[in-house]
């Protein structure tokens, strides 16, 4: 029978920040994940140059059923101690938009950093080996691991994701022991993921598959202005996907897809100076071409712009500034790139990331019921939140 102080579920980024703070304070830690790889979500996100945190995170980037949860492990882990860590290691990076750091180069520098890291506090990391079998035991827990070892240990900490990009190895397993060892659980859905249209509005729309342009969305108060993408399911691009993790299934959604132009003026003003355009040329000097011809045609404003009454004025500006629509639904886990949801806040301790009711056990990262925007916000409460365990374990 092996004995370890702690043993590590997953080796994602909150995996393994937690065990390398862990075996910093002389624990003598395990890290068990069924990946062939450690780090795959890190290695993949940002387009290959992980966008590993955002200078502008605050709680009210995140959801969760209690928004004040994850303000403690935020304010003990910040950005900038993260980009201490990575300008430690020599990783060059830089600012993208909105707050956003990534890599200069390959995501795989913060791998590797991270694998350094746990090797210089001595943790032992085990790939392509499962748990089979967890049981509480007299000062902590035993598993059965699929490699036929059993080892005992008196922190366990579950960090092995949600659900969101299976083809990566994602599964549901933290959410199953969860549910064994009687913490509650918060419903999960897919968030940051593309929505999708039924049958006849995707007839109309195909010719737009492709079409980007910036736009603000909204749901509700909550909007994001950023860009959007017309897809042969639906649409998607940086404001859907943050939008998707509001979005319920029969709720409308809002586009602007003219931000700061006022569509119905710009339309008078045309009418009056340049009668003889067509409409749709009109519109295409605020809209893509395609995007403008598609709402002229739907509008029945195919003539001149001289021709168009102000009552199918107002109709063309409400569907470029005012666009209301209600998706299907999305693409779910396949492509959502988190899991909204999850380990229930209120059956953990928000300082330490130990569950209330079961002494010992702890769950980081996605696997909890903190979800962040898009835009390094869900990598830094990964940091934070492994951070934290790792100072408690």
């Amino acid at each position: 029978m092996e004995q370890f102080d702690v043993l590590v579920i997953g080796a994602g980024a909150a995996g393994m920040m937690c065990a390398i703070e862990a075996g910093k304070r002389g624990r003598s830690v395990l890290v068990v994940d069924h990946a062939k790889a450690p780090g795959e979500k890190i290695r993949i996100s940002g387009g290959g140059r992980c966008n590993f945190t955002n200078i502008h995170t605050a709680p009210a980037n995140f959801l969760s059923a209690n928004p004040k949860f994850c303000v403690s492990a935020l304010r003990r882990y910040t950005p900038k101690d993260f980009i201490s860590l990575v300008q430690k290691h020599a990783i060059a990076f830089h600012e993208k938009t909105l707050g956003q750091l990534f890599c200069d180069g390959s995501a795989k520098q913060i791998v590797t950093m991270l694998l350094t890291e746990m090797e210089a506090a001595r943790c032992e990391l085990r790939l392509e080996t499962g748990v089979d079998r967890i049981a509480r035991i007299d000062g902590g827990f035993e598993l059965a691991l699929s490699s036929g070892a059993n080892v005992r240990c008196q922190s366990l900490v579950v960090a092995c994701g949600g659900k969101s990009i299976p083809k990566m190895g994602a599964t549901g397993f933290g959410y199953e022991i969860a549910r064994q060892l009687r913490v509650g659980l918060v419903e999960t859905r897919p968030a940051l993921v593309p929505l999708t249209f039924e049958v006849r509005a995707l007839e109309r729309l195909v010719p737009l598959s492709g079409v980007a342009l910036d736009a603000v969305v909204a749901h509700g108060k909550t909007k994001f202005q950023e860009g959007m993408l017309f897809t042969h399911r639906g649409l998607s691009g940086p404001s859907i996907l943050q939008i998707s993790s509001y979005w319920r299934e029969g709720d409308e959604i809002r586009v602007d897809m003219a931000p700061g132009v006022d569509a119905l003026a710009a339309l008078k003003a045309a009418r009056t100076a340049t009668p003889k355009r067509a409409v749709s040329t009109v519109m295409a000097s605020f809209l893509p071409q395609r995007v403008a011809q598609i709402v002229s045609d739907d509008e029945g404003a195919q003539g001149n712009i001289a021709d168009c009454s102000d009552k199918v004025l107002g109709r063309l500006a409400a569907a470029v500034n005012a666009w209301t629509f209600k998706p299907v639904g999305s693409e779910g886990y396949r492509t959502a790139e988190v899991t909204l949801g999850g380990v229930d806040t209120n059956d953990l301790d928000s300082r330490t990331m130990q569950a209330k009711d079961v002494p010992g056990l702890y769950f980081i990262g996605e696997v909890v019921d903190v979800t962040g925007w898009l835009g390094g916000f869900n990598f830094q409460w990964a940091w934070a939140s492994g951070w934290s365990a790792g100072q408690a374990v």
